[in-house]
């Protein structure tokens, strides 16, 4: 897209009128969170796009781009995308309910749930390169090399932006009251476009974007004012960790947005295992960053009404358990214990039964004798148990240490995917 390429009200009202079959693009609720609420000191309405078709927000601006289109007559014949999930089950769908074929170049890295999904969404899946930038380069050469062809890119495209501003509408719609929106991003057109759409109708209601740490470019790229590309990421969000924003999505971003907040990998665990037990849903990363930004010190929401965007559900079962790992370890009901010992019998049998008197459930337990900090005669036994959190952990410790024991904590290091969407 050139610089001067933008998007106005009018393009996402001319998108809410393209958007006409439900079978595509369906309302979705928002439901009041008061767990969150009494944690935020706030309101809190939870904008559940998730529970969108394809589970994710994605099908509004692929349908509007494809359908619009198709509407002026365009010889549209082969929709071509790069993604590593979301945009590409949007894309999938949205040629198959128009009768196109798409082809969607996915990272040999995406999760198999997301390649499987998109095929049954209707589309050719390509696997190519190691991350979401070698698949865009990869599929806009197939999109140049075939004439009747579109490609359709997942933010740096205004039509794109104006369907995922019809979000914005939905939400504007169901609670008009809303002082603060908190929306994930990952290339800028979803806040993008719910931003321009509330500049219209409210203009008053502060806009908050949240990134994951490790693939934020906001930041740098506002303070530059040109955006920036990041070399690789690695985050959960995997949804939210396309490397880099684009021009279109930047300005739109400067114009509109109020506060960008920046999130850790521990503090979106933690988000989705929380909307997990408190509020019933599972989200992947990228829907959690917005509770987890909410949740954040870095943002005061005191007293007003707020609505969190839980722009994606395909979280992947895999990604699942390494969420949860992360989550427990940080919670300290997941925790690795290595205790100093004298290799002789009978002390896993004294250690175990102090952790059967503190009712903590062993995962685990293996030796430890080739570590050159050892005497000679000496050993670790490293335990993993689950806990009841912080306070029943401090009492296993102290009754270990108690007994003459050298004990400390392990960081339990868990590895995050390195899926780019």
């Amino acid at each position: 897209m050139g610089e001067d390429a933008t998007v106005e009200f009018s393009d996402i009202e001319a998108a809410i009128d393209r958007l006409d079959d439900p079978t595509v693009v369906k309302q979705t609720p928002i439901e009041r969170s008061y767990s969150l609420g009494n944690f935020a000191d706030a309101r809190v309405f939870l904008k559940m796009e998730h529970l969108q078709w394809t589970g994710s927000f994605k099908p509004r601006g692929a349908y509007n781009k494809l359908r619009k289109a198709l509407d002026a007559g365009d010889p549209l014949e082969h929709a071509i995308a790069a993604s590593a999930g979301n945009h590409a089950q949007g894309v999938a769908l949205a040629a198959t309910r128009l009768e196109i074929d798409a082809t969607i170049v996915m990272p040999q890295t995406a999760p198999l749930t997301k390649i499987e999904a998109t095929r049954g969404y209707g589309a050719t899946v390509e696997l190519h390169g190691q991350d979401f930038q070698a698949a865009l380069m990869h599929a806009n050469s197939l999109a140049e090399a075939e004439p009747t062809a579109t490609f359709v890119h997942a933010y740096d495209d205004p039509d794109i932006v104006a369907g995922q501003g019809t979000l914005g509408v939905e939400m504007y719609e169901q609670l008009p009251e809303v002082d603060t929106v908190i929306v994930p991003i990952g290339g800028g057109g979803l806040i993008g476009g719910i931003s321009t759409a509330f500049a219209e109708l409210a203009p008053d209601v502060r806009i908050v974007g949240v990134q994951a740490e490790e693939a934020s470019t906001v930041h740098e790229s506002l303070d530059k004012g040109t955006p920036q590309l990041l070399s690789s990421v690695n985050t959960i969000a995997d949804g939210i960790a396309t490397g880099g924003i684009s021009d279109l999505t930047l300005s739109l971003i400067d114009a509109h947005v109020d506060e960008i907040i920046e999130v850790s990998d521990p503090e979106i665990a933690g988000s989705i295992l929380l909307l997990l037990e408190r509020s019933k849903q599972l989200v992947e990363g990228a829907g959690a960053a917005s509770v987890a930004a909410l949740l954040s010190d870095e943002l005061d929401v005191s007293g007003e009404t707020v609505m969190p965007v839980l722009g994606g559900g395909n979280l992947d079962m895999t990604m699942l358990r390494t969420v949860l790992l992360h989550a427990l370890a940080e919670r300290e009901q997941l925790l690795q214990l290595r205790v100093r010992i004298k290799d002789e019998p009978g002390r896993m049998s004294e250690l175990s039964g102090v952790l059967a008197e503190h009712h903590a459930n062993i995962l685990s337990v293996r030796h430890e004798r080739a570590v050159a900090d050892l005497d000679v005669g000496e050993a670790y036994l490293v335990f993993m148990v689950e806990t009841a959190g912080p306070a029943h952990a401090r009492g296993i410790r102290d009754t270990i240490h108690e007994l003459g024991y050298q004990v400390s904590v392990d960081n339990i290091i868990i590895e995050a995917s390195s899926n780019h969407a």
